[in-house]
């Protein structure tokens, strides 16, 4: 494949007539990944007991690094000694990191924030670390993905209006700063990133005036973090069709299959989520027909797929019998095997939006499929409770972060 004459290029295809639906194709200088795209996340230069040729054989052509975890373990500088992420990963295609900002502000222990940057101590040692939007952009130039992200704050969902508007004036400043700092133009597609909580206005501003910086492409971020379904459908009704047509948009952190193809009506063209490799080491399967927990007795002898009509490795070769024993007996293919499939049935649902924006039947889709009214339920929340302690999130709806 000859190379794109940017770091990144995007194609529209054909935009749905009733929806906002976009059928696209972005190509980067590892690849091309088709849209509506779901990222798997690999937290830590991996995404979590499932080998890279196995990602790929799910569908997934893009994946997702963390900034804030690279950074502080192994370093970034090791990283790129090593041959950069995409050598690290062992993964050939386009990779996305982001900013380190949301980890940040979720996961650290936040001595002080200011204009210039974030104190915080290091979850992994307790090291002070000291983040600026310089110094982001400097780990992400390092570490080489084909997509980077600008530093923002990520208030919480409830933090009053007083404090969303100076986080999206920090948030603003923040994406200057970035633009100054980053040294690879030509090799990484920088997006900015827009903040402000469910206030429309406040939404208005920040993305009008990133529009105006005129980054390759454009993220929502400050989202499915417990501001609740119907908060999150406004603002993407709201600041989405403000976005430029003819460049990416992405919807951060999101999500369940319901938030998935809201979001697609509304024009978002890329998507990341911890949900299906964390729920999977939980035993917690994604299926059309609902969702399954795998430790169930019912299981015990069940010789049938996890899911009937999947074509992943795993209902391909395992039964449901035996996945569950392989919970109960600590063995790690378990979780490696519902992991696969969760991933391929996000994959097969994106394929699945992608045809039917292609075929003008977007529309009907979502209002027939019974994936596409899957939202967070009290199983989901049951599942996303019955994690390791550090990996806790702070609200059902908040699925991005997948801690180590």
């Amino acid at each position: 494949m000859s190379l794109p004459d940017a770091p990144l290029r995007y194609e529209l295809m054909k935009v749905d007539a009733v929806t906002g639906a976009r059928l696209g194709r972005v190509t980067t200088r590892h690849g091309a990944f088709d849209t509506p795209a779901f990222m798997p996340v690999g937290t830590q230069g991996t995404i979590k007991g499932v080998l890279p040729d196995h990602v790929a054989a799910t569908g997934s052509q893009i994946i997702l690094g963390n900034t804030y975890h690279l950074m502080l373990r192994p370093g970034e500088k090791v990283v790129a000694a090593l041959g950069g992420l995409h050598r690290f990963m062992s993964w050939p295609g386009p990779i996305l990191t982001d900013s380190g900002g949301f980890q940040v502000f979720s996961l650290a222990d936040i001595n002080r924030i200011t204009d210039e940057g974030v104190t915080f101590k290091s979850h992994v040692d307790g090291s002070v670390v000291h983040l600026t939007p310089q110094r982001s952009i400097s780990v992400q130039n390092d570490l080489g993905a084909d997509i980077i992200m600008s530093f923002d704050e990520c208030p919480r969902a409830d933090a009053p209006r007083e404090y969303q508007r100076a986080a999206v004036a920090r948030t603003l400043r923040w994406a200057r700063l970035c633009l100054e700092a980053h040294h690879r133009p030509q090799e990484q597609a920088l997006f900015g990133i827009v903040q402000g909580g469910t206030d429309l206005a406040l939404r208005d501003e920040c993305a009008r005036t990133l529009i105006d910086l005129d980054f390759p492409g454009y993220a929502v971020g400050g989202l499915a973090v417990g501001e609740g379904f119907e908060a999150t459908r406004a603002v993407l009704a709201s600041v989405t069709p403000t976005l430029p047509v003819q460049k990416p948009r992405y919807l951060m952190g999101v999500g369940f299959p319901r938030d998935i193809v809201m979001a697609v009506a509304a024009g978002i063209d890329m998507f990341d989520c911890v949900l299906p490799t964390r729920n999977g080491r939980n035993a917690y399967a994604f299926t059309a027909s609902g969702a399954i927990r795998l430790r169930n007795s019912r299981f015990t002898s069940d010789s049938g797929p996890i899911e009937d009509g999947c074509d992943c490795y795993a209902c391909r070769t395992f039964t449901r019998g035996t996945i569950r024993h392989y919970f109960f007996a600590a063995e790690m293919l378990g979780p490696i095997l519902v992991s696969l499939h969760n991933i391929r049935f996000f994959q097969r649902l994106m394929g699945d939006i992608r045809r039917a924006i292609g075929e003008g039947t977007f529309d009907r889709w979502r209002r027939s499929d019974p994936r596409a009214a899957m939202g967070p339920s009290s199983a989901e929340v049951a599942a996303a409770s019955a994690v390791e302690p550090s990996d806790a999130p702070r609200a059902p709806m908040e699925t991005r972060e997948e801690p180590s």
